[in-house]
This record gives C-alpha cells, sequence and structure tokens, in this order.
C-alpha cells in the first residue's frame, strides 16, 4: 500500500556530493529514456547531478536498457506502476542531494539547463522548486505553467473576463497569454522536469502519492505555497519535452480527460467538497456556454468549431460527474 507522503532519505555510504539528484520515472518509452539519459551525462561527468531511474515495470526492455548501456545509472526496477509521484518519492528518498529534478523519461535536457534552474534557485532562496522553458517537438513554448483552480479561477475562465481586463490572464498563467520570456514566481508548474529543494520537499513530505497519474504537480505547488514556498519559472534553463508519451500508452491520445478526472480529485482531498462543487459548477457552466457557441457556428464553419465543439463535449460529463459525493471523488485520481 502506498503511503500518502514521501519518506525521508535514507543514508548511502557511497553517497557522492552532487548537488542535484535527477529521478526519472520510466514506463514503456525506451527509445526516449536513452535519449533522455544520453542528455544527462554530461552533468553526471562534472559531478553537478546523480541519476536515478525508477521504473515501473516496464515490458519494452527500458531496465535492460539501463543496465546495459547506463552502467552510471542508479536503477530503481520495480514489479508494478506505481504511478509518477511514488516513483519520485522512492528515488528521491535514496539520495540527500540538495536538489530533486522531478523528470519523465521523455524530456531532454538542452546545455545550461541544470546551471541556470540552480541559479535562479540561488537568487530566490524561498523558491521551493523552480522549472524550466519545455520545448515542444514543433519548436515551440509549451504551456507548462497554470493557476490554481480555486473559485475565483474558475469564474474567470466560465466568463471570459481574462479577455478583457487586461494582464489578468497573464497573472493567471491562462494559455495564450501567459508570457513564456519572463522569469517569475508562478502558481505551479508541470513536472515534466521540476527541480524541486530539498528544504522544501522535506517540509512538505514529497510528492502525495495518492494522486497516481496528473495533478501530482499541481497538489505539490498547492502544498508548497501553503508552507511557505514559491514555485519559479526559469525560461533561460531550456528542456525539450516530447509529452505525454507514456501517458497516451495509458489513455489514448486525448489525455485531457484524465487530467480533469485528477485534478478534482486533487481539489476535493486539498480543498474540500464544497470548493470542488462550486469549481466543478462554475466549469460545467462555461464548457456548456462554450459548446452551444461554437456548435452553432460549426454549421457554417465546421474546420474551425468542429474541434472545440468537440472538446467541451468531452469535459462537460467530468465536470457534472464531480458535482457527486466524496466517493467519486476520491476515486479521480
Amino acid at each position: 500500500m502506498a503511503t500518502s507522503r514521501a519518506r525521508k532519505p535514507q543514508a548511502r555510504p557511497d553517497a557522492d556530493k552532487a548537488s542535484v539528484a535527477i529521478v526519472v520515472v520510466s514506463w514503456n518509452t525506451r527509445h526516449l529514456l536513452a535519449r533522455c539519459l544520453e542528455s544527462l551525462r554530461a552533468e553526471v561527468d562534472r559531478g553537478l547531478a546523480e541519476v536515478w531511474v525508477v521504473d515501473n515495470a516496464s515490458s519494452d526492455g527500458s531496465k535492460e536498457l539501463v543496465r546495459e548501456r547506463f552502467a552510471w545509472v542508479n536503477l530503481v526496477p520495480l514489479d508494478e506502476n506505481v504511478g509518477f509521484g511514488r516513483a519520485v518519492n522512492l528515488g528521491a528518498e535514496r539520495t540527500s542531494a540538495e536538489w530533486i529534478a522531478a523528470a519523465n523519461a521523455d524530456i531532454a535536457l538542452r546545455p545550461g539547463a541544470v546551471e541556470a534552474l540552480l541559479d535562479a534557485g540561488a537568487r530566490d532562496q524561498r523558491a521551493g522548486a523552480v522549472a524550466p522553458r519545455l520545448m515542444l517537438p514543433d519548436g515551440t513554448t509549451q504551456h507548462s505553467v497554470f493557476g490554481f483552480p480555486t473559485v475565483p479561477f474558475a469564474f474567470v475562465l466560465a466568463t471570459g473576463i481574462h479577455r478583457r481586463w487586461w494582464g489578468l490572464g497573464d497573472r493567471l498563467a491562462l494559455p495564450g497569454y501567459w508570457d513564456t520570456e519572463r522569469s517569475r514566481r508562478v502558481p505551479w508548474a508541470v513536472a515534466a522536469f521540476l527541480l524541486i529543494r530539498r528544504a522544501a520537499w522535506d517540509e512538505i513530505g514529497g510528492f502525495d502519492e495518492r494522486q497516481w497519474m496528473y495533478a501530482e504537480d499541481l497538489e505539490l505547488g498547492w502544498r508548497l505555497r501553503d508552507a511557505g514556498w514559491a514555485t519559479r519559472y526559469e525560461p533561460r534553463a531550456v528542456v525539450d519535452h516530447y509529452s505525454s508519451a507514456a501517458t497516451t500508452q495509458l489513455f489514448g491520445p486525448d489525455v485531457q480527460p484524465q487530467w480533469q478526472r485528477s485534478t478534482y480529485g486533487c481539489i476535493a482531498r486539498r480543498r474540500g467538497l464544497v470548493r470542488t462543487w462550486a469549481v466543478a459548477a462554475l466549469n460545467l457552466a462555461g464548457t456548456s456556454a462554450h459548446w452551444a457557441y461554437h456548435a452553432l457556428l460549426a454549421i457554417r464553419d465546421p474546420g474551425t468549431h468542429v474541434e472545440p465543439r468537440d472538446i467541451c463535449a468531452r469535459l462537460a460529463p467530468l465536470h457534472l460527474r464531480a458535482l457527486r459525493g466524496r466517493r467519486t471523488l476520491d476515486q479521480m485520481r
């Protein structure tokens, strides 16, 4: 049975003095894992980082790849898929490095990324987590920071007032409005690659293992904020991200519904039922209005409006389901 919080690091007699322990979570992405580890080798050779691969019972030869080609990597092979957060916790408890970097296997560091993140953390001593710029395969910057899904946040999205209130969309880190070029504190960041200060990690207890897949980074960011720590975005640090390489094998090409389910479970556990219902009701109202708008315009311009109409149609039942009781919400993880 998974615990809800990470355990304290175990002392290792052979532990080196690396500043960063990079914990890569692997599940059936062998070719991407190889690319990821190759991008980390320079940081290990310089003594800046140590690398741990926690493999969630892959069946594609990922474990064998690490053993045969990357002897300098610390491998933790598991007998089952325990999810992302628990896997990172299992790696983090085996090291006492000053910083822990949670990483997907579908990332690759660009030169100087770790140094830029460490520099940002040194400049902001209350930054409990530092996030890089994530670059997608098409060369665009991934939207990787978000506002907390609070009732006011849901109201802004449902009513669209951020379109008329200058600067509000950027402040709330909304897609299409967030300035990706500015280094700053943000509410929370995607943990495809996320550098976390050991002091903050130990204080809040690592990832909440009740979040099996998705929203574990949201939950972590929320607890960091509640404990007085900040999350910082540093665009000088660039990390390539294939994005959803493992999760699409589990959930198919459209992972947004699973992300939304996990988010509601997180809100319920972290903020209670009443706030969860309020957020779900606002999301349902906004999604229904957007569906009606796009459905009407799709009659004349299907090329532009069919896709957003269908996205709304897929999300509306999830918002409605989140208006149910505790038992249903506890299953959303």
